[in-house]
This record gives C-alpha cells, structure tokens and sequence, in this order.
C-alpha cells in the first residue's frame, strides 16, 4: 500500500496523524509557557501521548508495523517520565 494510491482508508490515517501534529505542537505552547509546574508536566504527558497515537496510525496508515513498537517503548517512557517527574516535584515541595 502505498501512500500516493489515494485509498481512503490511508488517506484518513494519515490526516488523523496530521490533525493530532497540530495539537502536539498547540501543547507545546502549554508545556513552554505553563503558569505551573503542573501544568508543564501534563503538557508533557499529553505530547507524550499524542506522539504514541501519531505513531500508531502512521503505522497504520502506511504499513510499517515497527511503527507499532516504537509506539509501545515510547509509551513506557512516557509513564516512566510522568512518574519520575511527579515524584521530583514533590520531593521540592512543587505541590500546593
């Protein structure tokens, strides 16, 4: 399946990719300019999220299943991230 065919199905996946490029990137204003610490940090795991779903269906939309497993070892990285970065900004007092 290639990705000039115009088959609906990828063309759909591939704009669903796009679209959710486009809230990546209006995230990344929130995680640059957050009022807060918590704001910054769920910024973060939210463009950590979205790059797993962007990568998910790339991997659809264009067949490549190692998109698949980068999607799974970014998502554990993620967590790992999220859960490193909670505990560091309670140690410092970071929460109210």
């Amino acid at each position: 399946m290639s990705v000039g065919t115009g088959d609906l199905a990828t063309d759909l996946f591939l704009g669903t990719a796009a679209l959710f490029v486009a809230l990546a990137v209006a995230m990344l204003y929130r995680a640059v300019d957050g009022p807060t610490m918590q704001d910054r940090v769920l910024a973060v795991n939210v463009l950590g999220t979205n790059t797993v779903v962007i990568l998910a269906l790339l991997a659809v939309g264009l067949g490549e299943s190692s998109f698949l497993d980068i999607a799974l070892i970014y998502a554990l990285l993620n967590f790992l991230m999220s859960v490193a970065i909670s505990k560091f900004t309670v140690e410092r007092g970071g929460i109210i």
